[in-house]
Parts: C-alpha cells; sequence; structure tokens
C-alpha cells in the first residue's frame, strides 16, 4: 500500500517545494547547513543549523527589492538577528551575506554554495536529505527525498540523527507527500512521557491531512510506526485524548471523534456526525455511519 502511495505522490507533484534550495557554507567560521523556501512573492522561510551543534532555526524571509533578508527571533518572538543577501538570485549557485545581531550590532560574513534545487525539473535523484525545523534535546531529523525525471519530489524516509557527533541513530522508510520545509512535527503521540515524531503523510480535499505517527520505545531507544490513523488528528495531553476532525462537501458534512490511547491503539470513545441544514443555517446531529 505504501509503495502505491509513493508512486501516486510522485505523480501528484508538490507546487510546495517548488522554491526549496539546500546550501552548505559558513557563517564566519563556524559550518552551517541552510535550506530556503522562498515564493514568487518575496516571502518565505527557511532553516539552518550550526554543524557543532545541530539545533534548527526556523527563520523568516522577505525579499526587499534584491536583497533578500531572513529574520530570526527567539522564544518570545522578539528579533534576534538578521541574515541579509544583496542581489539575490536563486539561479545562483553561491550566496554571500551578513548575519548581524540586533542586540549587539555585530557582524558576521555568510559564505553558502548550493547543493541542490527541488525545482529543477530536469534532474533524477535518490535520497536527498533536508533537514527539518523540529529536533529533540538530543536527535534532529533530515527528510529524504527522491524524485523521478520530469516529475514531482516524494518523501522516502527520515533519518534520526545524534546532535553533535551526527552518529546516525535510525532511518524509517515511508512514503509520503513533500510539504514545505515542515514535514516533520514532534510530540507525546501516546502520552507516555516521551518526545515522538511523525511526518507529513498527504493533503485530501479541503483541510483534511493526514500523518504517520512514530512511537518511541525506551527498551530499545529506537521509534516503531505505530497504528494510528485519523483525519487531520490533535492530541491534548492534558485530556489525554485525541480527536479527529474530517470534513467534506465544502464544509457542509463533518465528523468529529474522540479516542483514548490503550496499548499504544486509539480506541474510539465517541463520535459526532453533523450536516449543515439549509433551513436552519445550522449544523444538525445525523447518525454517523
Amino acid at each position: 500500500m505504501k509503495q502505491k502511495l509513493f508512486s501516486l505522490f510522485f505523480l501528484a507533484a508538490t507546487a510546495f517545494a517548488s522554491a526549496q534550495i539546500n546550501y552548505k557554507g559558513l557563517i564566519d567560521k563556524y559550518p552551517i547547513e541552510f535550506v530556503t523556501d522562498v515564493y514568487s512573492d518575496g516571502q518565505g522561510t527557511a532553516i539552518y543549523a550550526y554543524s557543532n551543534y545541530d539545533t534548527p532555526i526556523v527563520l523568516n524571509a522577505k525579499l526587499k527589492g534584491t536583497t533578500l533578508v531572513f529574520t530570526e527571533k527567539d522564544k518570545n518572538d522578539k528579533e534576534t538577528a538578521k541574515l541579509s543577501f544583496e542581489n539575490y538570485s536563486a539561479e545562483s549557485d553561491q550566496l554571500n551575506g551578513i548575519w548581524k545581531d540586533l542586540n549587539s550590532g555585530k557582524e558576521l560574513k555568510i559564505s553558502l554554495e548550493k547543493e541542490f534545487d527541488l525545482n529543477n525539473n530536469g534532474e533524477e535523484w535518490s535520497e536527498r536529505e533536508i533537514l527539518q525545523p523540529v529536533s529533540l534535546k538530543d536527535k534532529y531529523f533530515k527528510l529524504i527525498v527522491s524524485k523521478e525525471k520530469g516529475g514531482s519530489s516524494g518523501v522516502s524516509g527520515i533519518k534520526i540523527i545524534e546532535k553533535k557527533t551526527d552518529k546516525l541513530i535510525q532511518k524509517v522508510d515511508v512514503a509520503c507527500q513533500l510539504w514545505g520545509l515542515y514535514n516533520v512535527n514532534i510530540g507525546d503521540y501516546n502520552f507516555d512521557g516521551f518526545e515522538e515524531f511523525s511526518v507529513f503523510e498527504s493533503s485530501y480535499a479541503g483541510p483534511n491531512t493526514s500523518r504517520i505517527y512514530f512511537l518511541y520505545n525506551p527498551k530499545t531507544g529506537k521509534y516503531f510506526e505505530s497504528s494510528f490513523s485519523g483525519t487531520s488528528l490533535e492530541f491534548d495531553s492534558k485530556t489525554k485524548r485525541i480527536y479527529e476532525h474530517n470534513q467534506c462537501c465544502a464544509g457542509r458534512s463533518i465528523e468529529k471523534a474522540e479516542y483514548k490511547v490503550v496499548n499504544n491503539k486509539m480506541v474510539l470513545v465517541k463520535k459526532t456526525c453533523l450536516e449543515y441544514d439549509e433551513k436552519t443555517q445550522d449544523y444538525k446531529k445525523i447518525k454517523c455511519d
């Protein structure tokens, strides 16, 4: 089934990755990895990480004339640094710019060299790795992406890597749609106190999406694919419940479900089905199938 999904995703082209470029280089003397996703309107995002630490830093991008500016913020949403590249061009194999600390005014030179561009439709490649914007205390993630010539990129796996040492802890195989830079999320999905991760699987009609959830086995120190499934799942750590929301027909039909977790499986607690009533201009409960 996964192989079938993977083939479909290759055919289904992901426009989200059209501006995604991987670079490697230096801020001053410090090696970094830098991933950009900048759209034609000049808005976008980026991720970078110092190779000695491997903790990803998320940036907001804005093209001002021919100068591309990335803004770094702290946990309180305060701007702390800016990374500026004059005469920016996505076609260029090299980027040179300035990193500036907004508190001290200190400036450092940035020099980057392009590794690959996911927008290059003339290429065919396999297992290119893209840094993800989230990480755990001692681990970070890289998405494994493959592409058929003239086709689209699809996610074929995730690497879990130890910070600082870059030791590969685990690689898991998946068959998923590429979703910009934000493919991997982290969370405690079975409410056992351990942080785990999920990967974006696919988008459907309307706001409906699905993810693949990997749970942590403290005995082995490895992650395993769970049986968790559903549309647009949300996890509430306070109630220790999983909530599912599924809508179709331009929002005229809505299904809501609540689950508890028993032995790492989702167990249905209740389900509610709603349908929009033209007469009352409101939703009414109907019998679920």
